[in-house]
């Protein structure tokens, strides 16, 4: 059994996905770990960019509104960033809360930083899942990846498999429009996933702004479930709209977690319970 059969046996397995929702504010991030916690998340994901080696030169000097005035994207983007200090009390934190936490390496110099942690698995989003460079350097760590396909077509994805072979690797299905439209969600290819790939674990990463798809994800299969968290929804930043609130956050675990209860298996039971009205409302029984 690998790391994410393990992890996913008897419920599916829940990522806060932090990302740059904190805009660059400690006190934002530590405050979405604990909304996380409280909801019932098993993880909280961060990302991590080097961004001289992440934004091409040609938009480094755009200038862009921000919480803090204009200035020039690379700079924005430098100030968005956490460094060795934030992620120290990060790490500390979720050891505290007993949360596990990861990141989303966007560059070998990122997976080189995160390594230090020893986080338990890595995540590649899906803007690299063709990045075959930074995806053999994930596999050099051997610790246990998730993959989010997004933007990926078929022969993509199974390119990136090959790359990492199927053996403690995790697929999520997405769609990485922000937010997504319900009609492109196509979630019936969850079970084409599973098909497929047989010895890796399927999941859902999603950025509609419902939650009944994600529950929908689940009964399709689904082990791992990954949603963007905030604070906020009118929050400044271009992923708050299609993250979900905390209290929202919690309902979604809930209802995930009573439709689990729900599901059984494929056959037929009659329970102990039923057999006593059996007694006594079939005259025949």
């Amino acid at each position: 059994m690998n790391f994410f059969q393990r992890i996913t046996k008897d419920h599916s397995y829940f990522i806060a996905e932090i990302g740059i929702n904190h805009n660059g504010n400690l006190k934002n991030a530590l405050k979405l770990i604990d909304a996380a916690k409280l909801a019932g998340c098993d993880a909280v994901k961060f990302q991590k960019r080097t961004p001289e080696i992440c934004v091409p030169k040609d938009q480094w000097n755009i200038i862009k509104d921000t919480p803090w005035g204009k200035m020039k994207y690379i700079d924005y983007k430098k100030k968005i960033e956490f460094e060795k200090k934030e992620y120290d009390t990060i790490n500390d934190y979720c050891k505290k809360l007993s949360i596990d936490w990861t990141a989303s390496c966007w560059d070998i110099k990122s997976v080189n930083f995160i390594e230090k942690y020893k986080v338990k698995f890595h995540k590649v989003a899906s803007a690299c899942i063709t990045d075959l460079n930074l995806l053999e350097r994930l596999k050099r760590s051997k610790k246990p990846i998730i993959i989010s396909t997004g933007m990926s077509t078929e022969n993509e994805i199974k390119k990136a498999v090959k790359v990492l072979s199927q053996k403690n690797l995790a697929i999520l299905h997405c769609n990485s429009s922000y937010p997504a439209p319900n009609n492109q969600l196509n979630l019936n290819y969850i079970t084409k996933l599973k098909f497929k790939f047989k010895k890796s674990v399927i999941g859902y990463s999603g950025h509609e702004i419902n939650l009944s798809s994600t529950v929908a994800a689940v009964v399709l299969g689904a082990k791992i479930i990954e949603r963007h968290i905030t604070l906020d929804k009118s929050m400044w930043g271009t992923d708050q709209m299609s993250s979900i609130e905390p209290l929202g956050f919690a309902r979604l675990i809930k209802d995930v977690r009573t439709v689990e209860d729900s599901l059984g298996v494929p056959k037929k039971i009659v329970f102990a319970e039923e057999k006593k009205m059996m007694k006594k409302l079939r005259k025949f029984s």
